[in-house]
């Protein structure tokens, strides 16, 4: 598929019911918006969402299409959708039995994105390459293992899968979220850990799999020992020097949501979007708060400031219909596996 003649807009915006309301069908021609990630609250069934996704690209066929649908917990599409387990129950399958569990990592993963490519969306934000297990209480059973080695070798076949289904994959949360306790949505959390131990640990998949990346997600966390003012996302230090030249990372940066409360120390909205796009996000996340989205928006548009031709990387590459996918014995396959590991847990 071409990529268009246009790059998206670097805000990233949400929706506040299952239809578009005519105040949102304004925002959406902003030539500042990039993008609309859909929540729980937007999705009532598979045919709805589908719709929902068509007048959204009738009101600007730029945007890109998100949804945070990890499997376990984290799933916005639920009513006519596949069950998909937690991340974790992957890692524990690898454990036991490696080369069954990377083919099984695969299936899932290309289930996840052939179900929400075929719903209209770009991409789903995964997977979780945190490294933990239960210590993160945000965290937890979204990441497949507090083995940097294992989250490795799974994620790397799940990111696989999506590929194959036609998704771009966005590893969220560097440089990991597993470190400290504390939920960056409710504050800000402080991980007093050095590079090096980073290094060993906790940065190994996003250093491993960084070819295999089109974006990453960068957390909502303060590491004194790194940037000692600004949270990583808002961090020239972390996105700039660290990410960029240091790790060599090409691909896309979105920002986490910045009305959680890990990024209100960074100060209002209108701060956080241009701290976040200074330190070199390509594409900012305002949900949740209209009134936010709508000062940021309105901030982007005084200073004209332009996507990046990175954000197209996340275009949907392909895609089946519904109609093939159920047609298909590998999406009945791969059905069946999920739904045994999700009866598992």
């Amino acid at each position: 598929m071409p990529a268009p003649s246009i790059n998206p807009g670097p805000l990233m915006l949400d929706l506040e019911g299952a239809e578009l309301t005519a105040q949102e069908r304004d925002l959406l021609c902003s030539p500042v918006v990039g993008g609309v990630i859909l929540f729980a609250r937007n999705i009532r069934s598979k045919g709805q969402v589908i719709e929902l996704n068509e007048s959204i690209r009738e009101c600007n066929p730029y945007l890109l299409l998100a949804v945070d649908q990890e499997g376990g917990r984290v799933a916005r599409l639920r009513e006519g959708f596949s069950p998909l387990p937690p991340m974790q129950a992957l890692g524990h399958w690898w454990q036991q039995q490696p080369g069954e569990a990377i083919d099984g990592a695969k299936k899932i993963g290309w289930l996840m994105a052939a179900e929400v490519l075929a719903s209209g969306f770009d991409f789903s934000f995964a997977p979780v390459l945190d490294v933990d297990a239960d210590f993160c209480t945000v965290i937890g059973d979204r990441s497949f293992s507090d083995s940097p080695e294992a989250v490795t070798a799974v994620a790397s076949a799940f990111i696989a899968g999506m590929r194959s289904a036609g998704m771009a994959a966005t590893g969220k949360h560097f440089p990991g979220h597993g470190g400290v306790r504390g939920d960056s949505h409710l504050e800000l959390p402080t991980d007093r850990r050095d590079w090096q131990t980073l290094l060993d640990r906790d940065l190994k998949p996003f250093i491993a799999l960084s070819d295999q990346l089109a974006a990453v997600m960068p957390a909502h966390i303060l590491f004194p020992a790194i940037d000692a003012t600004h949270p990583v996302g808002f961090s020239r230090r972390w996105l700039k020097d660290k990410l960029r030249a240091e790790l060599g990372f090409a691909g896309v940066i979105f920002s986490d949501d910045l009305t959680m409360e890990g990024a209100a120390a960074v100060g209002g909205y209108t701060q956080r979007a241009s701290a976040a796009l200074d330190a070199g996000c390509d594409m900012v996340l305002v949900c949740n708060h209209r009134q936010g989205a709508v000062e940021v928006l309105e901030w982007l548009e005084q200073h004209s400031v332009q996507g990046s031709a990175r954000l197209n990387t996340m275009r949907a590459e392909k895609y089946q219909s519904w109609a093939e996918l159920e047609n298909s014995p590998y999406w009945r396959s791969a059905v069946a596996m999920s739904s045994d590991l999700v009866a598992q847990q």
